[in-house]
């Protein structure tokens, strides 16, 4: 590797100075760091991290991912692997490893905690506690992904206990999911080993938890925005947050990534050293990464950016390689299989069917920006002795389909989407990748669902004879594609359906969560209609 040397104002996060720079790069570390005079141009700081991502939700593999995140500075990720895990099991946790082993980046991947999410899923795979324990004794496995299942936590569920146990023996951190939870509850969740959270979506919440000894991750996905909520907090609680994406679909990481949450940030008054300690130092304190923090003897892993306003990448440079210079990535594609797992047949309008009812229908009511949902109650529009979608009201039908056997579909009501034609569906569908549709009319579900079921994975639009879909080979829900050609092609049929009427910001990233049951408060599954507050469903399918 080649030696280099640079010049900038060099920022010093610990000791909190900015000074004019130069900086030699040997053998891929920081051999010295020179202080010169005169003017020189430009801020080397440590590259940012995302703090919890799961991959998969860009609908790339990793070593795509870090094609595009290298643009924005990003050198580094937490990456829970429960994706494509819930899909393809321990096998795809290693499909995710070795890709990413293949190109210069910081993927640090946990071992996923919950798989299958919950019991009232079908998923493709299962991972239990000796499975995870295998996981944790792996270098490249870092944490304990997050634990969804905190009921399971309060009440000493002896399995979930076991993976806590492993990652605590192992001296691994735990990542906790906790919506909503606070006071005792959250104290005693807190006590059994979790050490962060990226699910608060109130400052109360946040704080709470703050409190309590958790940190807390301020997240900004192409869905869940939380950023707004939570920003207030940096200014006393810096020391023990983070910022993560969570989920971003492809589209939003062409964009931008950490580095607009750090802009957006100092535009809202955050001290600046106070930002670049959330963004680039506090992952590597608390999970112990092997990531370089500006030192002399550390891995190079730095970013050239134009202000400390705009945050616009110049030159990424990780293990001393420019990996990304001039809004240019310079990381090679590499090639990569498409392990996946699909069994079911395809669907029929019959399938569809939901007989007439004479009482109100229980409504899924998303919010744009939120994974959490209302529900809401809502009279039926009955035509030949049946339930159906009726868009003028904004009563939508969503289905799940079970993609890892033929059995029967699971249908019920959403409001709020604002659809008013077509079809969209999808096998993106957390956590268990089922395929989940929503449509104004049976005829075009149908369609949108065979379109998914044809190209065993991937997502889709139909609106009569107008049908576009994006194949997601790899589990059913990434691409192998060049990371550009993927996010133009998902950028197409997400504005299509906004062209169709759909009021939210990401539509596919909205249409994902429906059938996440671990967040409140209704969801649905290939097995009904599902309340997340009582964990308990509500229906069976096509009630």
């Amino acid at each position: 590797m080649a030696d280099l040397e640079l010049t900038g104002n060099l920022v010093d996060i610990p000791r909190r100075t900015i000074r004019p720079t130069r900086i030699r790069v040997s053998d891929g570390h920081i051999a010295t760091i020179e202080e010169i005079t005169g003017p020189v141009d430009g801020f080397i700081l440590p590259g940012f991290i995302d703090a919890h991502v799961h991959v998969e939700s860009s609908m790339l593999i990793p070593s795509e991912f870090a094609r595009l995140a290298v643009l924005h500075g990003t050198v580094a990720t937490i990456s829970d692997p429960h994706e494509i895990a819930n899909v393809l099991g321990v096998e795809g946790v290693e499909y995710m490893i070795d890709n990413g082993r293949q190109v210069p980046f910081h993927f640090h991947f946990g071992a996923p905690s919950c798989v299958p999410a919950t019991p009232f899923e079908t998923a493709g795979a299962s991972i239990n506690a000796e499975q995870v324990g295998r996981l944790l004794e792996r270098p490249e496995v870092l944490y304990l992904s997050e634990m969804m299942n905190f009921p399971g936590v309060l009440n000493g569920d002896p399995e979930v206990l076991r993976k806590i146990a492993h990652a605590q023996r192992l001296g691994k951190p735990v990542d906790g999911h906790a919506p909503g939870l606070r006071g005792d509850a959250a104290g005693r969740y807190i006590a059994a080993g979790m050490s962060t959270d990226h699910e608060c979506f109130t400052a109360e919440e946040a704080l709470d938890k703050l409190q309590q000894g958790m940190w807390v991750q301020i997240r900004e996905g192409s869905a869940a925005k939380n950023f707004e909520a939570l920003h207030p907090l940096l200014h006393d609680h810096w020391e023990r947050m983070m910022f993560c994406s969570d989920d971003k679909h492809p589209d939003g990481l062409v964009v931008g990534h950490i580095n607009t949450l750090c802009a957006r940030a100092i535009k809202a008054g955050v001290d600046p050293f106070k930002v670049l300690q959330v963004a680039c130092l506090n992952p590597i304190l608390h999970y112990g990464l092997p990531v370089g923090r500006l030192r002399v003897g550390d891995p190079a892993d730095l970013v050239v950016v134009d202000d400390l306003t705009g945050f616009k990448v110049r030159q990424t440079l990780i293990r001393g390689q420019v990996v990304a210079e001039n809004g240019r990535s310079l990381i090679p594609r590499v090639k990569a299989g498409t392990p996946n797992q699909f069994h079911c047949q395809r669907k029929a309008v019959a399938d569809l069917h939901v007989p007439a009812v004479s009482g109100d229908l229980l409504v899924i009511e998303p919010y744009d920006g939120q994974l959490i949902t209302g529900k809401r109650n809502m009279p039926p529009t009955i035509a030949h002795g049946a339930c159906v979608a009726d868009p003028e009201r904004d009563l939508l039908k969503i289905a799940v389909v079970n993609r890892y056997r033929d059995a029967p579909v699971a249908t019920a009501w959403i409001s709020g989407l604002g659809l008013e034609r077509g079809a969209i569906a999808s096998c993106v569908a957390h956590d268990s990748h089922n395929i989940v549709a929503v449509g104004t009319n049976d005829q075009d579900m149908v369609e949108a669902i065979n379109a998914v079921i044809d190209g065993q994975g991937g997502i889709s639009l139909v609106d009569g004879p107008r049908k576009m879909s994006l194949p997601l080979p790899v589990a059913g829900i990434m691409s192998t594609a060049d990371a550009y050609e993927v996010a133009r092609d998902y950028s197409r049929i997400d504005q299509t359906a906004k062209a169709l009427g759909c009021r939210m910001s990401a539509p596919y990233m909205t249409l994902s969560f429906m059938a996440l049951l671990v967040i409140p408060h209704l969801k649905i599954s290939d097995l009904g209609l599902f309340d997340g507050d009582t964990f308990t469903f509500v229906k069976p399918p096509n009630a």
